[in-house]
């Protein structure tokens, strides 16, 4: 079997959860003995044509000079040098630039097309976006070939809006055992003194409704937030009008995955306001850092971790929990969560839910 990755800028990972997946998913081809191939953005630092038994195809993308759009043209060289390649199956990753090319993907490979999540009700999108995205949401629902949904929410949401038979395959996570406080130090924190939050400064993860909680709550751990608060709008805003309480504290965009997991594990509150998506990489890997999760009340974050977190919906929600709650007395839902992670969302076991629904699909 010979399977083409494409939808992300390549592998190894140095972006976000689709990479990440391409990545685990491919080199697991590989291991397998399958013919297994992604494509790179001209962009992405790896230039060998090789990684880890992965064949590498770098396509030309130009988005550092023409900004987004350059996304879709990245897709379609993309798209137009698979017609080339004879594959058996072309595996894509999200939708959102590639899915106005449908026409052109190679009539003999057989297409799997993992939905992603509704990124048409992200308000980081003006109206006209907002109405593209959905459009290219139903492209890609109608002729993505067979499709995978990485949530319950939006599975249900693909077959009422659409009449779509999706698969459910999740994201996958490692359990993280090997924590060091002393790299929480870096950052002035000691363990279990602080409450986290990991996200992008985008309105949808519900970070004001968070720091509103823990402001009213006048919490003595502060409240810790990783992520670019520099490069979005709403970052800023956060940022200019929160960042002189002595609560909140804002340390910007780490990258390093074993700073995040220890972040992650010596935190007393661990906040995923996400309401956006499917199955959020972040959430699984706060499940499996040991975290007590405090989520936002919506069905995809219910579906992951049901009785095994608590839930908010306003700030009132957050100053309540941040009263009565801590992590110390909240064992069985961690122990709970990490069990999840080793049941149902261990990257082998996702691994190999893709490769045998793939086949399933090679076999129809």
């Amino acid at each position: 079997m010979k399977v083409a990755i494409l939808g992300t800028r390549g592998i190894p990972n140095h972006h976000g959860g689709f990479e990440q997946f391409a990545e685990y998913f491919s080199v697991y081809l590989a291991e397998e003995g399958y013919e297994v191939y992604v494509y790179n953005s001209s962009l992405h630092p790896y230039k060998e044509k090789i990684y880890k038994g992965v064949n590498i195809i770098c396509c030309k993308d130009p988005e550092n000079k023409i900004g987004t759009a350059g996304q879709f043209i990245y897709d379609l060289n993309c798209i137009l040098d698979s017609r080339k390649r004879n594959f058996d199956v072309i595996l894509q990753l999200g939708y959102t630039s590639s899915s106005i090319w449908h026409f052109l993907l190679p009539k003999k490979s057989v297409i799997v097309t993992n939905m992603d999540g509704l990124e048409w009700k992200r308000s980081k999108y003006s109206k006209k976006t907002q109405k593209f995205l959905k459009f290219a949401e139903k492209l890609a629902a109608n002729y993505g070939g067979y499709l995978i949904a990485d949530s319950i929410g939006i599975q249900e949401y693909i077959k009422e809006e659409y009449k779509k038979h999706t698969k459910y395959i999740a994201y996958g996570a490692e359990i993280f055992s090997n924590p060091d406080p002393e790299i929480i130090k870096q950052f002035e924190l000691v363990p279990y003194q602080y409450h986290l939050l990991i996200a992008r400064m985008e309105p949808e993860n519900n970070i004001e409704t968070i720091i509103k909680g823990i402001v009213e709550n006048k919490s003595k751990k502060p409240l810790i937030l990783v992520g670019n608060y520099k490069n979005t709008p709403f970052g800023k805003y956060l940022y200019e009008n929160y960042s002189n309480n002595s609560n909140i504290k804002f340390i910007g965009a780490v990258y390093d995955i074993e700073i995040l997991n220890n972040l992650r594990y010596f935190s007393d509150m661990y906040f995923h306001g996400h309401s956006v998506g499917g199955t959020n990489p972040s959430l699984l890997e706060a499940m499996a850092s040991n975290c007590f999760i405090v989520a936002h009340n919506n069905i995809f974050n219910i579906s992951i971790l049901g009785n095994d977190a608590l839930y908010f919906s306003t700030s009132n929600d957050i100053c309540k929990i941040l009263t009565i709650q801590t992590k110390s007395e909240n064992g069985g839902k961690i122990n709970s969560n990490l069990e999840k992670v080793v049941g149902k969302y261990s990257w082998e076991i996702i691994n190999k839910q893709y490769l045998d629904f793939i086949l399933e699909c090679l076999r129809k």
